[in-house]
């Protein structure tokens, strides 16, 4: 506890604490409105994704924030588009991306220098490197979303669960879904950094799901799932300073243990 305690000190950590916080609660929210509209796995499609356009611009030599963020939304906007102008479901045209982004990572790696420091820091994570400009990022986009998430509830409820009835109202449930494809892929890069971008769609996926478990209504869920997601940051990361283990999957492990724990308890209590 006492190394604990006085690894706060340092500014790195406190970086990481603010951004992990801060992209938790993005996560969070938008992985509400991601599983109940079962589009949950676009965070892993767009993870595949930032891997592609990491390998690029560390091929490239250019910075992988300024590659990444640009080709990733592009990506979140193309699954949007794909899943509704054809017949090919969500789950489809995420899994075409992704396996196809990933394909070309890996052969972008293996032409140019492999696999070396940035591109595993970026596909496993490495929270403690996060800069400033990280921390400012993630507190700006935190913000938007829940100023977004609070103001435009009322429509968001409605075009997650009934989008016919929320267009008959008159609401351009188009743009408010790629609005939600843009923030979700502005919150996978910066997450990517953090989590790595093979397990931050476990930011989304896990917090909402538990969520589900415990509550009923949307306005709970959503504020349970937040709750959850970022003590389960928290804890991961004591996880991983007191045992010497990966951030991102310290992280996951915890989520994976909560979840665990919930459904066994509502077996027990027959629900």
């Amino acid at each position: 506890m006492t190394q604990l305690i006085e690894a706060l000190s340092y500014p790195f950590v406190q970086r990481a604490i603010a951004a992990g916080v801060m992209i938790s609660l993005c996560a969070a929210l938008l992985g509400v409105i991601l599983v109940l509209k079962q589009y949950s796995l676009i965070g892993h499609g767009l993870g595949d994704v930032g891997f592609a356009s990491t390998s690029l611009a560390v091929a490239l030599g250019l910075p992988v924030m300024a590659v990444s963020i640009p080709i990733v939304v592009i990506a979140a906007c193309l699954i949007m588009f794909w899943s509704q102008r054809s017949k090919t479901g969500g789950d489809t045209a995420i899994g075409m991306v992704a396996t196809g982004a990933l394909s070309i990572g890996v052969i972008i790696t293996a032409m140019s220098s492999g696999f070396n420091v940035d591109v595993n820091g970026y596909m496993f994570g490495s929270i403690l490197a996060m800069s400033r400009e990280d921390v400012i990022f993630s507190v700006v986009l935190s913000i938007v979303i829940l100023v977004l998430f609070v103001v435009f509830y009322n429509r968001l409820f409605l075009i997650t669960f009934d989008e016919n009835f929320a267009k008959a109202s008159g609401i351009r449930v188009g743009f408010y879904q790629f609005l939600i494809a843009l923030l979700t892929a502005l919150t996978v890069v910066m997450g990517m950094r953090m989590m790595g971008s093979l397990l931050i769609s476990s930011l989304i996926i896990f917090p909402a799901v538990i969520a589900r478990k415990l509550v009923v209504s949307f306005k709970a869920v959503a504020v349970l799932s937040v709750f959850l997601s970022v003590i389960c940051f928290l804890a991961g990361l004591i996880l991983s300073f007191e045992m010497n283990l990966p951030t991102g999957a310290s992280i996951v492990i915890i989520n994976l243990i909560v979840l665990i724990a919930v459904t066994i308890l509502n077996k027990l209590r027959g629900r």
